[in-house]
């Protein structure tokens, strides 16, 4: 009985909020576009402010415009009172959270705004608030109860400003045509930045590729893929361009007493499947599972530039 009891309040609560951020959507008008369009033509960074569970938003909301290609930063109104204002540079913009408006704190951000003629953005429930009159551009939230049994947490708001932050930010990372490839620029490192590598950066290179001369004996062709131990060899013409791809099943299917007699043409395939070196690892594995092989030769502008195997990838 209590474990409904307790569903029954969470289901509540989330629905609450996400009532709420339907009516956001519903909500946006021109100002957002104006506020988007600032942002886009600033030659600076993206400052963002907040205080208590509005900071909180805001520290989120900065590292989200950085890692998608709007350089911002955090900056705390109380600690800006007392010397970090310095950190706010001619040619930046500033998006301030509060849920009244009203935050005492961030006043002197205003001030240092409106002296140095810096964009200032507002997201805030009202217009006639200290930082609704003096914002550039105010984007409203919708005047709704927090989920909060005693309406006193911030809830319903806080989960408003955090979406429309992101809104922001994935509106801005669309019109600059940002990619995954620049995502990957920012985020090296853990599961991420795995499953962001391009071929180039996995790919076998050098030495370590199979390659072997058109006019190779088949006995070296053998030794050369037994030797690599990727089960295949590529065969390049005298200009060093791929033209065939031997693998081990091209060996067994040619399998007879005169196989050591045969050329590399009788016994390649033409023509092989490659892939390009910004080619996303993920979607090189998919590639290589759809057409069931095992390995690729990597090209540039038609020149051999690495090798790569299942195995790496996975």
């Amino acid at each position: 009985m209590a474990e409904e009891k307790f569903t029954a309040t969470a289901a509540a609560v989330l629905h609450e909020e996400a009532d709420a951020l339907c009516l956001l959507a519903d909500s946006l008008d021109s100002s957002f576009d104006e506020a988007v369009d600032c942002l886009l033509n600033i030659s600076g960074r993206i400052a963002v402010t907040g205080m208590g569970k509005s900071g909180h938003v805001a520290r989120k909301v900065a590292a989200t415009l950085s890692s998608t290609g709007s350089p911002a930063f955090f900056i705390h109104p109380a600690e800006a009172s007392h010397g970090d204002l310095g950190m706010i540079s001619n040619g930046d913009a500033v998006i301030a959270f509060s849920n009244s408006g009203e935050t005492q704190e961030l006043s002197d951000i205003i001030l240092y705004t409106a002296r140095h003629r810096m964009p200032l953005i507002a997201v805030t429930k009202r217009q006639d608030s200290l930082l609704g009159r003096n914002a550039d551009y105010v984007l409203l939230l919708p005047d709704v109860k927090e989920a909060c049994p005693i309406g006193c947490a911030p809830t319903t708001s806080t989960t408003m400003q955090l979406a429309l932050g992101d809104a922001i930010a994935l509106t801005l990372l669309k019109t600059r045509g940002f990619t995954p490839e620049d995502f990957r620029e920012f985020h090296p490192g853990g599961k991420l930045g795995k499953k962001l590598q391009q071929v180039r950066d996995i790919m076998h290179v050098g030495d370590a590729m199979p390659l072997a001369s058109v006019s190779s004996s088949m006995g070296d062709i053998i030794c050369l893929i037994s030797g690599k131990g990727f089960g295949a060899a590529g065969i390049v013409d005298e200009h060093n361009n791929l033209v065939g791809f031997i693998s081990d099943g091209d060996l067994r299917r040619h399998m007879s007493s005169n196989l050591l007699e045969k050329s590399p043409e009788e016994i390649m395939s033409k023509n092989p499947f490659s892939l390009s070196p910004d080619c996303l690892a993920a979607k090189a594995l998919a590639l290589l599972n759809e057409r069931k092989i095992s390995s690729s030769f990597v090209l540039n502008n038609g020149k051999i530039v690495g090798f790569i195997h299942l195995h790496d990838l996975i």
